[in-house]
């Protein structure tokens, strides 16, 4: 019986033509995304254009499939996978053409800003929260339970059976982060975004 064919129909010339149009851009966000109502992982981005993002991915889903990414400092974004990588895989945007140039203005803004600088990061005040249990998602989608030794608006240090790698985007709770360094029981996370007041609150529980 002859064998399916795996490979799949290179992108129209007008959609080449149309991702060729956008310059792309080295810009690292944090985030998570789902395939096709699978639930949520963690991701990162590698580098990005107003008609396709690539992301680093455990989960590649198949071509053509319809995926929603979640990006700190980009919002929401959805198209289809249109190619698989060795690090994740190429989403191309499905965007009016008003949504389209917001999104380029957008990533203008990010591929322009400065660094954060370390003391920056280190200066928000670490609280104890007053629940400390919450839920971790890795990389490959599994979720874990941990909790939180202390937490800022900036980042948190978990106390963790699971120890990922440091670099790797994780989700903790419903906060995008990425892993930063391990200590004896646990590992510090930095989250993808400074937190706001509500979200912070969110976290920590009343009364801390």
């Amino acid at each position: 019986m002859a064998q399916a064919a795996t490979e799949v129909s290179p992108p129209a010339p007008a959609e080449n033509a149309e991702r060729r149009r956008f310059e792309r851009l080295k810009i690292t966000l944090l985030g998570r995304y789902m395939i096709e109502g699978r639930h949520e992982f963690p991701c990162q981005t590698i580098d990005m254009s107003p008609a396709d993002i690539h992301v680093v991915a455990s989960d590649r889903g198949e071509i053509g499939e319809h995926a929603v990414l979640y990006l700190d400092h980009l919002g929401r974004v959805e198209g289809h996978i249109v190619r698989h990588s060795q690090q994740g895989f190429v989403l191309t945007i499905t965007a009016t053409p008003r949504k389209r140039e917001k999104i380029a203005a957008q990533m203008t803004s990010l591929a322009n800003r400065e660094p954060l600088k370390a003391p920056e990061v280190r200066r928000h005040e670490r609280v104890l929260p007053t629940i400390t249990g919450i839920g971790l998602t890795l990389p490959d989608g599994s979720r874990h339970h941990v909790h939180i030794m202390d937490i800022s608006h900036s980042g948190a240090a978990l106390l963790a059976s699971v120890a990922p790698e440091v670099g790797s985007p994780v989700i903790v709770g419903r906060t995008s982060a990425k892993v930063i360094r391990h200590f004896n029981g646990g590992f510090a996370v930095e989250f993808g975004e400074i937190l706001g007041k509500q979200d912070f609150a969110r976290i920590i529980g009343p009364g801390t």
